[in-house]
């Protein structure tokens, strides 16, 4: 029997054979998949994938094989009927197995729609349970949460959207008022996620599962998959041009070609617990483009350039204020919280997240260069184990700020305040300890090797070949510095550093307040320094002709 990680090195890359196959002559690939299938669901062969159990790893990668065969039901007509009857109860174990209550639910979904377009027994009253299930995770305006109402990161698109438009292309006839139901919120879902993506294809750097790097794209190839405009063609092909391209410029594959663990390098440091060598191909989900018809005219249709008019966006159901520039796009968040992943405090807590200076994650919480602390407030009672937001005890997410109200300690309590301007930011620290910290608010990280860092001025300035990373502490903070951080914390530089300012609290009541900026290389009219007051306990920011001004608690 083979262990799960090497069955996903064969199952996974199927995400992008199977779309692949459907129009292709060559019938290599199909005797290899055909192969595979027939050995892998030998329960007697020393190949056997093995019998899932519950909650079974294995139940995940069933969706390759049920859409492979869904693409191409003449790949089930060369297997015998013996091979039928093994690849069959390989998969029907999952209709008696206990599956998480999130995206899985539509595993065992394609699982039946597969058997039912084969012609083999399947099971209704299953779909419909866990179509109830997925029902009760709907938000609204298209976004789902993935089975915790505090995590909405890029399961949505590559998972749930993901599945539920292949679900539309196999059941339309069969299934019209769910399906028609299914293209409504993927239409509503695609306005606001189209954000998450900048001007030059990178996408916004959130949540778990980034080694799966351009399964990023999937959602928009499931639509052309599914028939489903929910943007103008053009603008659809121009996301995923821009995106693939992007990520084929960055350092992602051996020698021999096969995809790393990481990000834009191979890193094991960021990687989930769950990772192994064939984990990364998930990204195969975009090519289910492969399988859609050259009359189409998706392939006809000019590229379009990103089309946005505005500067700031708020997507209010993923809990996020998104703010774009002609090259970056800036995400703030709050809220958002998965407890079983690998560093979900930087992969879902920091203030801030962007295409083009990415963010960081721990090697340790020991000494701050090893903690990543890019834009985030840590706080140490020795300077040594430092602590950053875990959680929000409450939130706020509006139009013109975030707000949020943590807890590093039971008795310690932060309420980080951050106002977005212009490729800029003022963040807001109100902290109330009973116990004496060292703190130390961090900016947008760098590559070493290209920065040039400058101190004048209660300013810290970092230039370099990405964009300049400026840090101007107003209140609260004695000093600052810019901290080398340990190798391969960033997902993006494989050495990295930021600038930081620190303070020395004493046992009360304390406000601390910073200037951050993050001005991608090419968007230098952002470059202005905004004007950052407060008066009356209202902060008021400007910048040229663009103003804001926010009522403060009254914390002092």
């Amino acid at each position: 029997m083979m262990i799960v990680r090497e069955v996903e090195g064969f199952l996974r890359v199927l995400w992008g054979v199977g779309p692949l196959i459907v129009h292709n002559s060559n019938d290599k690939l199909s005797r290899i998949v055909v192969e595979g299938l027939r050995v892998g669901t030998d329960p007697d062969g020393s190949h056997y994938w093995g019998t899932s159990k519950n909650y079974d790893q294995l139940i995940v990668e069933m969706a390759t094989p049920s859409t492979t065969l869904l693409l191409n039901p003449k790949l089930w007509d060369r297997l015998s009927s013996a091979e039928q009857d093994n690849v069959f109860n390989w998969l029907n174990t999952v209709n008696s197995r206990k599956t998480p209550k999130n995206n899985w639910l539509f595993f065992r979904i394609l699982v039946n729609v597969c058997f039912k377009k084969l012609g083999r027994e399947f099971n209704q009253e299953i779909i419909e349970e866990d179509f109830k299930e997925i029902e009760a995770f709907y938000i609204g305006n298209g976004w789902y949460y993935d089975g915790r109402s505090t995590q909405m990161d890029y399961y949505i698109s590559f998972a749930i959207h993901y599945y539920s438009l292949i679900y539309c292309k196999f059941m339309e006839d069969s299934d019209k008022a769910r399906t028609d139901s299914f293209k409504k919120r993927v239409k509503e879902f695609a306005e606001s996620f189209q954000y998450w993506f900048d001007a030059n294809g990178e996408a916004i750097p959130f949540g778990r599962s980034l080694t799966y790097r351009f399964a990023q794209s999937a959602f928009w190839s499931a639509l052309v998959f599914a028939d489903v405009e929910a943007l103008p063609w053009g603008e659809i092909k121009g996301i995923l041009e821009r995106n693939m391209t992007s990520w084929c410029e960055h350092d992602i594959f051996l020698r021999d070609g096969r995809l790393t663990i990481g990000y834009h390098y191979e890193n094991l440091v960021m990687a989930e617990g769950y990772n192994g060598s064939g984990s990364p191909y998930w990204a195969f989900k975009t090519f289910l483009l492969l399988a859609v018809d050259e009359t189409h005219p998706f392939w006809s249709s000019q590229s379009i350039e990103k089309q946005s008019n505005k500067s700031e966006y708020l997507i209010p159901e993923a809990q996020m204020l998104v703010q774009t520039s002609p090259n970056q796009v800036q995400s703030f968040v709050a809220g958002q919280f998965e407890p079983n992943q690998a560093h979900i405090e930087a992969k879902y807590s920091k203030l801030v997240y962007s295409t083009v200076f990415g963010f960081s994650v721990p090697k340790s919480h020991l000494f701050y260069r090893q903690g990543g602390f890019d834009n985030c407030l840590a706080l140490s009672e020795d300077d040594s184990y430092y602590r950053t937001k875990f959680k929000s005890d409450s939130f706020e997410v509006t139009q013109e700020y975030v707000k949020s109200i943590w807890k590093p300690w039971s008795n310690v309590e932060v309420s980080t305040l951050v106002v977005p301007m212009n490729g800029w930011h003022v963040r807001v620290h109100d902290i109330e300890t009973q116990r004496e910290l060292i703190v130390r608010d961090g900016g947008f990280a760098t590559p070493i090797e290209e920065t040039n860092v400058v101190e004048e001025h209660n300013k810290m300035t970092c230039e370099s070949s990405i964009g300049t990373s400026v840090l101007v502490p107003l209140e609260g903070f004695e000093d600052m510095e810019y901290t080398t951080n340990e190798p391969n914390t960033s997902l993006f530089f494989k050495n990295s550093g930021h600038p930081s300012s620190r303070a020395t609290l004493s046992i009360g009541k304390h406000r601390l307040i910073s200037l951050v900026g993050g001005i991608a290389s090419g968007d230098s009219e952002w470059l202005r320094q905004p004007v950052v007051q407060v008066e009356n306990n209202i902060l008021i920011i400007i910048q040229g002709d663009s103003k804001k001004a926010i009522q403060l608690s009254s914390f002092i």
